[in-house]
Formats: C-alpha cells, structure tokens, sequence
C-alpha cells in the first residue's frame, strides 16, 4: 500500500437546507478514487428534506467501506458546524466540502500525495468557480502578499491537529480565511497545489451583486486584516479587487 493511501482522511460536509444540491456533493465524495476514511454531514436542523437525502445514501457508504456520518442539530451557521465536524472526525487529513460544491474524482488522492510530498498542515489547490454558465479555473498560491485572490476554501485540506489549535471563529462570514491568517502569524506550514480537485458554486449571500454588499465585504474583509495584524494597505486590495468583482460578476 501507497504511503499516501495509508494517511486517514475524513471529510465534512455542512447543510443547512440543501436538498437542491446535496447529492451532488455526497456522490463526489462518494465516487473518489482514493476513498475517505469516513465523510461526516453536519446539518443545522433542515427543514426541508436534506437529511432523508443523505440517509439514503447510507448504504452506499457501507459497501465501499466509509464510515458515514450524520448528525442533525441546531448550530449557529456554517463555522459552527464545520467546528462541530472537525471536532468528531478522526482522520489525520480534514477536507470541507460546502453542501453547494463538489469534488473532483481525485481530490483525495491529490491531496494526500501532496501531503506525502510536503507534510503541509494546510493546503489548498486549484477550483473551478462556476458562475451563470460560465466556468473560471482559480490559482490556487501562496505568497508574500496575504490575499484571498489565491485562496480556496473548497479545495482546501489540514490536519486535524492545526483545524483544533485553530477553530473557525462563527460570528464573522469570512472564518475561513481569518483562521488562515491567524495560522500564518503562528508560522504554521502553508502550501498550495496547483491541480483543480473542487467545483464552486456561485451566487450565494457572499457572492450577491449590490453596491451595499461589496461595500459590506470590503468592510469585513478589511477588518479580518485589521484583526490579523496586517498592513493598512490592504484596505487599498479589499476596495479594488470588490470594485473589480462587482464590475465584471
């Protein structure tokens, strides 16, 4: 057996009302060619038929050996319960995948051949971001200027000892990326890949067209800097790359 087959990887999928994208997510974890150790779903006590999707996908898991995972209980939002899944799993490797997004075939296996490689405590790699029809591939990198023009929280993956030292903070929209901030400051190991293994789905709260959503968005963003540390310049990169989004989204 492969070195790379041997790392423990667990997957956690949080849902909130996602019936109408689901099955997708779960059958992308369920089709890896590499298989996860097990795949978690933390749902937010949907009302509609979210958790009898994933239920029946149960046995599906039990043949190709996962173990599955559902739990089903009020949280305070997406961070919340991405903390509550990290929390329970019991891989050495955690990847999230939103209930909205989907895997690649291989994204197990590139990641944790990636891990093999560069024994990274967070890493992420390249997206397809699927907007109105249109499919755009992002670079995933990690540089000297600290950006979110390069990150991707779908395709990103860490051990789950880093993902503890550093929960997702759940009262702000961007969580993701502040706990990468607040990671690097700790000189935690960062690296990126650079083959796409997720699909993202826009249109969501985050990704609305509105002239008060983008300057919402440059205000939060500004303030996870801010937070961090980081040089008030980049204010400067929050307005121009909203600015830009907003013009070409």
């Amino acid at each position: 057996m492969s070195e790379e087959a041997m790392i423990t990887v667990s997957i956690v999928t949080p849902v909130y009302n996602g019936e109408k994208t689901l099955a997708r997510t779960i059958e992308s974890v369920l089709n890896q060619r590499q298989k996860p150790t097990e795949y978690i779903i933390v749902d937010g006590q949907s009302t509609d038929d979210s958790v009898k999707i994933a239920k029946s996908f149960e046995n599906a898991f039990k043949e190709a050996g996962i173990d599955f995972i559902i739990t089903s209980e009020k949280d305070q939002g997406m961070y919340d319960a991405l903390n509550k899944g990290i929390s329970r799993a019991s891989g050495e490797l955690i990847g999230n995948i939103n209930s909205d997004d989907w895997y690649e075939p291989d994204a197990i296996k590139t990641m944790t051949e990636f891990y093999s490689r560069a024994r990274y405590d967070i890493a992420w790699s390249d997206i397809y971001i699927h907007n109105n029809g249109k499919v755009i591939r992002k670079k995933a990198s990690v540089g000297k200027l600290w950006t979110t023009n390069r990150f991707c929280h779908p395709s990103m993956f860490a051990k789950k000892s880093v993902l503890m030292k550093y929960p997702y903070q759940i009262q702000i929209l961007d969580a993701d990326y502040d706990m990468v901030l607040r990671a690097n400051n700790d000189g935690v190991k960062i690296v990126a890949e650079n083959v796409p293994i997720a699909n993202y789905s826009m249109g969501g709260a985050s990704t609305s067209k509105s002239i008060s959503n983008m300057k919402y968005r440059i205000r939060m963003k500004y303030d996870t800097y801010r937070r961090n540390g980081y040089s008030r310049l980049y204010w400067f990169y929050c307005v121009i790359m909203e600015f830009v989004k907003y013009v070409l989204g």
